[in-house]
């Protein structure tokens, strides 16, 4: 599915993108930037499959140390997520090639847009596992974030502080590049909060919720 996304996504930016904007940079940032709206969703359904599915009691009673379970699907939603990486690039190098543009792309780019896909996929497992349920963490995973947007973008007083906790601008950074050491240190704590808390609050639920 990725990868038809990513094909789908390069095929369109070659057809009707903008000329001087088609080489291989702006075309592997388009499929990580629109995979990374699906990616996410895989990561919470990694998590909350037991729980949807009612499979946990199996899982946990082979493992009983649920802290584990959990450690093992990061490391899962890790390797998919450089998976689909090197799929968006493979198939935007692909496209790139048929079309014959410039080759223009350093494995710093390659790197930041890793790791903006990761986060995203990263704040997925860590919606899942906050609400243990696939369908209120999917809802949540876009109406919380997009709310909060609103609100530091609406209210004045809430701008600044916007700046280090609302996760998507330094991540905007992120995809465009140019970071700068305070673009990374917004980056950090907001990923920090969001991430960490929300981590928090799912491993406490985790613990506490009992299987059935």
């Amino acid at each position: 599915m990725i990868a038809l996304l990513a094909a789908a996504i390069v095929t369109i930016t070659l057809i009707w993108g903008v000329q001087a904007d088609q080489s291989l940079t702006p075309l592997f940032r388009a499929t990580i930037e629109v995979t990374a709206l699906v990616v996410p969703i895989l990561g919470i359904l990694l998590v909350t499959s037991e729980w949807s599915q009612r499979t946990g009691l199996n899982t946990f009673a082979l493992v009983p140390q649920r802290e584990r379970i959990i450690v093992a699907k990061v490391i899962g939603a890790t390797v998919l997520t450089l998976g689909a990486v090197v799929a968006c690039l493979a198939i935007a190098t692909l496209g790139n090639a048929i079309a014959g543009h410039g080759w223009e792309l350093t494995l710093g780019t390659v790197g930041r847009l890793a790791l903006y896909q990761l986060i995203g996929v990263l704040a997925g497992v860590a919606f899942g596992l906050t609400f243990l349920n696939s369908a209120l963490a999917i809802v949540m995973y876009f109406v919380i974030p997009i709310g909060w947007t609103v609100l530091g973008e609406t209210i004045s007083a809430l701008d600044k502080p916007a700046d280090w906790l609302d996760l998507s601008r330094p991540l905007t950074t992120l995809a465009e590049g140019g970071m700068s050491g305070t673009d990374w240190a917004q980056l950090g704590t907001a990923a920090a909060v969001w991430l960490g808390a929300l981590f928090v609050i799912g491993l406490f639920r985790l613990r506490r919720t009992e299987l059935k």
